[in-house]
């Protein structure tokens, strides 16, 4: 094939014939049955024919090309804005044609727009062949054409021993008119099995791969720790003494350290990460920690310069809208290794910085970052240690085989003194009443979020705008300071709305979700949730955690529409009965899916070609027990296994996370 096909092939992961075996269809459409016109139901997907009766071109609000069909006993319109003259001319009265669609609602009855179809001189033979596949597609490559390529796949001589379960996959890519919904998830789940199985390998050649690297040990020296503990001003929580004996153990070795920190909203991670570039510090080491976005590095930046420069350890901060000279003064303090600690965003990733002696990564909401920024952080270093961070709880069942590369710890103990957070489910119609639970509290000196899930107002969505919000509540609540923030505003103007609400300058903060992390004002008691269920439930719990930080008791009210469907109300009954953040993972995870929970690893990178965490969770014990026995006693299928599926390990779910 040329390189134009080659590039629009790539965009869907296809490098390879390999790959293009394994690019399987997501649905099948049944082509073997006709449906008599006068059978057709709105939003039913058939094939149908009939005889042109009428085929003309019509200028309205927008040019279009309608089709009557008639089959004796039924009529049916086709609709198409995208045509050629020669389509036109082709296709006059007295021809016969079969077509494939969607069946809607026309302006003079039932019509399919833009169907596929083909014509012919005199009525057609019955259909025949088996279900039609649909693929994944994109720009410049329809289905007609991949199925086109996809059928050549037939023409090849595969090997006989090959790790792929050929005759599986041939089934799902042609499969017989009789194969049932059953035969094919059957089928599907026989390779994801495969699918899930390689990605395990793949995680534990990775970390045997890890056990060769060298790393420059951390033992105990200068005590600084120790003097840190002492300076905190609070007790350490247990889980939180536990985590950080398993970190410090990990940085005495020479093995580099690949360790996975899962913390719930508010447990404590960043003083966990603080002692560990302490220990680094104690060794004139370096450690760089890298925050999804400059709210949260500039967070991380105050608490660490609080911590850790007493003790006579110089941080710094690293972000894209710093001035030229206060950049170049920090790159050079990093290069001549006077600077220890860094904090920043991506910007630490850049060609320009180059470090004096890297010895710990960390990365904090690491699933915000691809693959390729990760690799570039800890190329900063020579295997460097790692610490990797998520705020986002993970079940238990998903970390067996998603994060078999790394070692795991878990802070599942909140803080003394944090604050149980009531949340209540308020339909829209009682605005008011919230309004005045929102003046009632500004005005008994506390301070409140008001989250929307758009920026601007939107003619497709009936969700409130942040805008629109900021200014309604201007007008509903006069006298008090109410601030704006979101992800469009310059990043120097979100640095000052979040400062001027922490100082206690704003008493009412309006904000879409870029306050779901690295935001903690103590005085911020009330949290209203605009829509919540365009949110999942992991995220609005991430939200919610930015109260209950003090000592005043927390409200988070969800505010919903009329129009919630009983889906949604049940997930939204999780988070208002639940503030553990595993436990509503785990139910996120059964309502929905595994989406986020998942993207931990995935987002940004390849899901997974044929594997589907929501039908193909109950999978991984299995799979995990499997890949430990080949590991142990087929060595050489495993490893071919693995090949198959992750020739490039980049390639098999984004692999080459860390």
């Amino acid at each position: 094939m040329g390189p134009a096909l080659a590039a629009t092939l790539a965009r869907l992961n296809i490098h390879k014939v390999k790959d293009l075996l394994l690019h399987l269809p997501h649905r099948y459409q049944d082509r073997t049955r006709l449906v008599p016109l006068k059978e057709l139901r709105v939003g039913q997907e058939c094939l149908a024919q009939g005889q042109v009766v009428d085929s003309r071109v019509t200028y309205g609000r927008r040019r279009s090309w309608l089709i009557a069909l008639s089959d004796g006993e039924g009529t049916l319109r086709l609709r198409f804005f995208h045509f050629a003259a020669r389509q036109v001319d082709a296709l006059q009265p007295g021809r016969f044609l079969r077509c494939f669609g969607e069946v809607r609602n026309g302006p003079t009855g039932l019509e399919m727009a833009h169907p596929e179809y083909r014509d012919y001189a005199a009525p057609p033979a019955a259909p025949e062949g088996g279900l039609t596949p649909v693929y994944p597609a994109t720009k410049g490559l329809g289905q007609t054409r991949l199925r086109s390529l996809i059928g050549r796949l037939r023409e090849l001589d595969w090997p006989p021993d090959s790790a792929l379960p050929l005759e599986t996959l041939q089934f799902l890519h042609f499969p017989p008119a009789d194969a049932t919904n059953a035969d094919i998830a059957k089928a599907q789940e026989r390779v994801a099995r495969d699918e899930l199985t390689a990605y395990y390998l793949v995680m534990r050649f990775r970390q045997s791969q890890r056990q060769r690297q060298e790393a420059m040990p951390l033992p105990r020296a200068q005590q600084l720790g120790r003097t840190l503990l002492d300076n905190l001003g609070f007790q350490l929580t247990g889980a939180q003494r536990r985590v950080l004996r398993e970190v410090l153990l990990d940085l005495e070795k020479r093995r580099p350290m690949l360790r996975l920190l899962q913390g719930d909203v508010g447990s404590g991670k960043t003083v966990a990460a603080a002692f560990a570039a302490v220990r680094a510090a104690e060794h004139g080491a370096q450690t760089a920690l890298m925050a999804p976005t400059e709210v949260l590095a500039e967070q991380h930046y105050l608490s660490f310069s609080s911590w850790l420069e007493p003790l006579g350890i110089r941080v710094a901060l690293l972000t894209g809208g710093q001035k030229a000279k206060v950049r170049r003064r920090i790159l050079e303090s990093l290069a001549g290794g006077e600077t220890l600690v860094v904090v920043g965003t991506h910007a630490l990733i850049q060609a320009t910085i180059s470090f004096h002696n890297l010895a710990l990564a960390i990365v904090d909401e690491q699933h915000r970052f691809g693959v390729h920024q990760r690799m570039a952080l800890r190329a900063k270093g020579h295997a460097p240690h790692q610490l990797i961070m998520t705020a986002t709880p993970i079940p238990r069942t998903l970390t067996m085989a998603l994060y078999a590369d790394m070692d795991v710890s878990v802070l599942d103990e909140l803080p003394p003194g944090r604050q149980p957070i009531t949340t209540r489910l308020v339909a829209a119609s009682r605005r008011a009443e919230v309004l005045a639970r929102i003046a009632k509290v500004l005005d008994a000196g506390q301070q409140a979020y008001w989250v929307c899930t758009l920026i601007e107002e939107s003619d497709e969505s009936s969700a409130q705008s942040a805008e629109a919000t900021w200014t309604m509540l201007q007008a509903q609540l006069p006298g008090r300071r109410i601030g704006l923030v979101h992800g469009r505003m310059k990043s120097e103007e979100k640095t000052a709305a979040m400062a001027a609400f922490k100082a206690g300058r704003h008493q009412l903060l309006v904000a879409t979700t870029v306050i779901e992390v690295g935001v903690d004002v103590a005085n911020a008691s009330l949290m209203i949730v605009e829509n919540p269920e365009r949110l999942g439930l992991a995220q609005l719990h991430q939200l919610r955690g930015r109260i209950g930080r003090g000592t005043h008791a927390s409200y988070c009210l969800l505010l919903y529409g009329d129009d919630l469907s009983e889906a949604s109300r049940a997930r939204l009954k999780v988070i208002r009965e639940s503030q553990d953040g595993f436990h509503i993972a785990e139910q996120d995870l059964a309502l929905r899916g595994p989406g986020e929970i998942s993207g931990t690893r995935q987002t940004g990178e390849t899901r997974f070609r044929v594997a589907d965490l929501n039908r193909h969770l109950h999978l991984i014990p299995e799979i995990v027990r499997e890949g430990d026995r080949l590991l142990t006693e087929a060595p050489a299928r495993a490893d071919a296994l693995r090949l198959a599926w992750a020739e490039d390990e980049a390639n098999l779910a984004g692999l080459a996370s860390v």
